[in-house]
């Protein structure tokens, strides 16, 4: 993987990287802000999910994060939000699908069966990157996202058990079965089989779940000033879908904030230390195991 910049950041780096991917087989882009604590050895990482139009930039500058993730000694890891540059007719059609508007989903239909393969680039190939290459405690990871982005940090911990340990979500697409940003991209990347839509619907498989996923609770916070609240969001029905399997949820309303950057601005330090507190209960990695990289300069 290539750096494309590094910016000195609160004693730590906010790195900006690129890379051939195999499994969307395109150049992709993300970026990782390493905590001063990574000089010393791997650090718990957070992987946050941008929502519809953003990119690998948008949490890193918008977001304030990295203040408080050096303190706490925590990674932030950014991917983007779609492939890019695929050349597949109607790519940049519409800001809700397409370039973007992953939904972080394998496309099963034509034409994005082939590069929208978003889910598979972050579980299996991106991650497997970073902790190869950088600093990284994949024993320690939790997922956290925004809108689009908080459907996909929702359904990504739900759909690989284990793999993520401390969860939390903005304002995310709750039930995209039953709104219209999450029909339109559920049909034209899996088509018109419902039991398919179903696989990628957080409060549907919440619902399915035999016991809590994460006992220590996930975090939730919604503005109330949000226009797409009612229509888009629905957060009201994982709350339901929680209660119905006993899993702790704070969903926390906010009035008057609204659906961007300024509301998360106002709330991330409390998702930084949600996750801090459950990822400090983990084991550090093994000792002495095998350097998988030379040492990091930040």
């Amino acid at each position: 993987m290539q750096i494309l910049s590094e910016h000195r950041c609160f004693g730590g780096a906010q790195r900006f990287y690129e890379h051939d991917s195999g499994q969307t087989g395109l150049r992709m882009r993300f970026s990782v802000f390493l905590p001063p604590q990574a000089a010393a050895g791997d650090v718990p990482a957070l992987l946050y999910l941008s929502g519809l139009t953003c990119n690998e930039e948008t949490f890193a500058i918008k977001a304030g994060a990295q203040r408080l993730a050096a303190e706490l000694g925590l990674a932030l890891i950014a991917p983007d939000t779609s492939p890019r540059a695929a050349n597949v007719e109607g790519e940049s059609a519409s800001w809700d699908f397409g370039v973007g508007a992953g939904f972080y989903l394998d496309a099963t239909q034509a034409p994005w069966a082939r590069f929208w393969r978003m889910e598979s680039y972050i579980v299996e190939e991106l991650l497997a990157l970073v902790g190869a290459q950088l600093p990284i405690s994949l024993q320690r990871l939790g997922i956290f996202g925004h809108s689009m982005g908080g459907h996909g940090a929702l359904t990504l911990a739900l759909r690989h058990p284990g793999r993520f340990q401390s969860v939390s979500a903005f304002a995310p697409i709750c039930a995209p079965t039953q709104c219209p940003w999450g029909r339109k991209a559920f049909a034209g990347y899996l088509g018109s089989d419902p039991a398919a839509w179903a696989q990628h619907d957080a409060s549907l498989l919440m619902e399915r779940q035999t016991a809590p996923p994460w006992p220590q609770g996930v975090l939730l916070d919604q503005g109330l000033d949000d226009k797409f609240l009612t229509e888009q969001l629905q957060p009201e029905l994982f709350r339901a879908a929680c209660a119905q399997v006993g899993q702790p949820l704070e969903l926390r309303m906010h009035p008057g904030y609204d659906h961007g950057y300024f509301f998360i601005q106002s709330f991330i330090a409390d998702h930084l230390m949600h996750h801090s507190r459950i990822l400090a209960r983990l084991p550090a990695d093994e000792p002495g195991k095998p350097d998988k990289r030379s040492p990091p300069t930040i």
